[in-house]
């Protein structure tokens, strides 16, 4: 049984993970810690992660950046493995949570979906195949109206997967409208779109000549992400300390 004690159990996903942990054997939720404490669980919930005093086997983090920094000094302090599930860090906060891996295992990842880590390898091969053909490369996201960053860490994540695959030779360009010249060769768009409910959609678009090439993932609800994370728990609570992401738990299947 992997204990796992929830950090922002109380927001959207945190409730989405509280219903798939319910149904799963293997699991229990110990704890949660939330600055709400509105809603009923079936666990004792705790606005103040100081105050905290439940064993529990590992943390999955599904909150905002700027509580980052409390919950990673909870996990090192009680040398409690974390699965960061939180996007828009910083690279400061990035630069944290790498020097914090040296003493907990750290689990982060834009995007807990199975689909998107297996898209992120996708598209490592489809840049080095179609580069050289002169394909340009686009990404669109669209996510629901009240998500505060843009672009998505998802979106990110491919781009940096892209990049990685062509020796980080490619620029980023987020702003077309600042701007009124043709578009670089050696450059990755990067599009954000915002409304409804949509959960999350991404398109990555090769365009070459006379012909296209995309790679599209679409999630359908969220339990697609409480599932990857309640994986991720499972896999990380038997690490020692470093750095993992999802590729490790796929990997792991």
């Amino acid at each position: 049984m992997t204990r796992i004690i929830m950090h922002g159990c109380n927001g959207k996903m945190g409730q989405v993970i509280s219903g798939i942990v319910a149904n799963d054997p293997e699991t229990s939720i110990v704890a949660g810690i939330d600055i709400s404490d509105h809603m009923d669980n079936p666990y004792p919930v705790y606005t103040r992660i100081e105050d905290l005093d439940v064993d529990g086997d590992v943390i999955i983090d599904f909150s905002i950046a700027s509580a980052v920094p409390t919950v990673l000094n909870y996990a090192k302090s009680r040398k409690i493995p974390l699965v960061l599930c939180t996007t828009g860090l910083t690279e400061e906060q990035i630069a944290t949570v790498n020097e914090a891996s040296k003493e907990i295992a750290i689990l982060l990842s834009a995007n807990m979906s199975l689909g998107v880590n297996l898209l992120l390898n996708l598209v490592k091969k489809a840049a080095k195949t179609l580069t050289g053909a002169n394909f340009d490369i686009e990404i669109v996201e669209k996510h629901h109206n009240q998500k505060i960053d843009a672009p998505s860490g998802t979106a990110l994540a491919f781009a940096d997967s892209i990049n990685e695959s062509l020796n980080h030779e490619y620029t980023y360009n987020y702003d077309r409208s600042t701007s009124r010249v043709k578009r670089e060769g050696q450059e990755i768009g990067i599009h954000a779109v915002r409304g409804g409910t949509i959960v999350g959609d991404h398109a990555i678009i090769f365009a070459g000549q006379d012909e296209v090439v995309e790679l599209h993932h679409s999630a359908l609800s969220k339990d697609i992400f409480a599932v990857g994370a309640v994986n991720a728990a499972k896999f990380l609570s038997q690490k020692c300390q470093g750095m993992y992401d999802m590729q490790n738990v796929i990997e792991n299947y």
